[in-house]
């Protein structure tokens, strides 16, 4: 079974708390366990694959317009507490598997190594293909 683990970041906190503003140190702590967290997911067999994303400064928002040119603004949506920062795709036998392994993403370091205990979305994939074809 495949699950995206979707690691949430509070919106409100992403310039003043985000890793941009940590010592170098703990930038460094993190993504040694990251590091660390997929060498672990790949030997299990359980890794499919991970992106850490751009912050909200770089988002956009893009609907079409009725011509079906694209109608393009900053994002995030106004209402949004929180941002998308990175997810992994990983394939196991059952769900309790896919909390475990974002339980221990939640608790990855920061600031001063204290666990972060971001929320991590968790949702299965229905369908999934590397070619584009649904």
């Amino acid at each position: 079974m495949k699950f995206i683990l979707m690691m949430q970041f509070p919106l409100g906190d992403w310039k003043t708390k985000g890793i941009e503003a940590w010592p170098p140190q703990d930038v460094k702590a993190h993504m040694d366990f990251l590091r660390r967290f997929n060498k672990e997911l790949t030997e299990a067999g359980e890794f499919v694959r991970t992106e850490g994303l751009g912050g909200p400064e770089q988002m956009k928002v893009v609907r079409a317009k009725k011509d079906g040119t694209p109608a393009i603004t900053d994002g995030p949506f106004p209402e949004s507490k929180e941002v998308l920062a990175g997810y992994w795709v990983i394939d196991v036998e059952s769900p309790q598997r896919a909390y475990e392994i974002a339980a221990r993403a939640s608790a990855a370091p920061g600031p001063g190594g204290a666990p972060l205990y971001m929320p991590i979305e968790v949702r299965p994939v229905m369908m999934s293909s590397t070619t584009g074809d649904v």
